[in-house]
């Protein structure tokens, strides 16, 4: 039977996992994905899981352990956040090479250098062509549930790619929120009974992985590799309505919030939504048209449909929690590709903002529905890319 809990957002993934009961979970802890491991290394102490946990000596390491467990025939977990997937980045594209359906919660937490161990999405934008699946949560109940659709999603013969389910560090992860907790077994029934492909300890069917590909037929196999993630699309949606049906939580590709009349729209990802739609029901009482347009799905990552839903639309400022040196921030690019082809494409700005945990306040969100506001009034973007709240601006 479900249940309503005070739970933190790892704490919540922990209990996630362990109602996935995967079969393995090599993992090397590291801030703040740490609970994640924590509590799930507690739940396989006491018995109520048949986890077998690895406890490697980096996540390099780690995520070897999970490409290796997962060529042997198991359903694989695990979780990690910033430096620790930096360390993982050449086994992240073997993962996904290989074809494996790995489930990985990511606590996003910028990069270093300075170090810092507080939210922003450096670590997740950066291996956003790594090959994975990457899916982005609000809240508590949000990751909870985008974890529960993860195996799903990554096992379907249609997709066969590893997923990463991406919330914002501390803001989430250690943030104590009520939520609904499923009930274990209506959890198992949804995912079901994991099913290996070519594993290598079936003997007598033998199997060869991580082969020699060299241009005779690498190309081909990369193609493949981009047909799975635009098939990853319709699964995703697939998924997430056979989800709505059971525990009567819907999500799509992407939330719309008082989008359908709105002429001026943020566009963002994560726990800053929370506060943006706190922002646009006041200016909705002051008869203001804005509007949220919120990512949930960044790889596969849905073009035609956000155009779609962007049409009317007169301003669009895209807010980015990660920076792309040299260039504009990485969600900025896809939806300004996304609205290239648009009969009539909305004015499209650009800011970078909350780099290494800096808030970003309901004053500030205000300030920014009046920049684009101004915008368009004036009908001129004076800065197509800039940052909020920093010094020397």
């Amino acid at each position: 039977m479900s249940k309503i809990v005070a739970i933190t957002g790892a704490g919540a993934m922990s209990e996630c996992m362990r109602q996935i009961n995967p079969d393995v979970v090599p993992a090397f802890p590291i801030t703040p994905s740490t609970q994640v491991i924590e509590d799930f290394s507690q739940f396989v102490a006491d018995g109520k899981v048949d986890t077998e946990m690895i406890t490697v000596e980096s996540e390099h390491s780690a995520m070897s352990a999970c490409i290796g467990a997962a060529a042997a025939g198991g359903r694989v977990m695990t979780a990690t956040s910033s430096a620790g997937m930096a360390l993982m980045w050449e086994m992240l594209y073997i993962a996904a090479s290989m074809r494996q359906p790995i489930v990985m919660s990511l606590i996003n937490r910028a990069l270093s250098a300075p170090i810092n161990i507080h939210a922003d999405h450096s670590d997740s934008m950066g291996a956003r062509d790594a090959g994975w699946i990457q899916l982005y949560a609000e809240n508590n109940q949000e990751a909870y549930d985008n974890l529960i659709m993860a195996p799903k999603i990554a096992e379907s013969m249609d997709v066969r790619l590893p997923v990463m389910v991406c919330m914002d560090g501390f803001i989430i992860s250690h943030c104590v929120q009520t939520m609904q907790l499923e009930d274990d077994d209506t959890v198992k029934a949804f995912i079901g009974e994991f099913e290996s492909t070519y594993p290598v300890l079936d003997t007598k069917n033998p199997s060869t992985w991580g082969a020699l590909d060299l241009q005779d037929y690498y190309m081909e196999h990369k193609r493949a590799q981009h047909m799975a993630m635009k098939n990853a699309k319709d699964v995703v949606e697939k998924v997430s309505a056979e989800f709505a049906d059971i525990f009567g939580r819907k999500y799509e590709l992407f939330e719309s919030y008082r989008l359908d009349d709105a002429e001026r729209v943020i566009i963002a990802i994560n726990s800053v939504c929370g506060e943006i739609k706190e922002v646009i029901d006041e200016r909705r009482e002051a008869g203001d048209n804005v509007g949220l347009l919120k990512i949930r799905s960044f790889r596969p990552f849905p073009y035609e449909e956000i155009a779609a839903a962007l049409k009317g639309v007169k301003i669009v400022t895209v807010l980015d929690r990660s920076e792309s040196m040299g260039a504009y921030g990485p969600l900025f690019t896809e939806i300004r590709t996304a609205l290239f082809d648009a009969p009539e494409k909305p004015m499209v700005y650009n800011r970078i903002y909350g780099l290494g945990g800096r808030e970003l306040f309901m004053s500030d969100i205000h300030d920014v529905f009046e920049e684009n506001k101004r915008y368009l009034e004036t009908g001129k973007v004076e800065k197509i890319t800039d940052y909020l709240k920093v010094r020397g601006g």
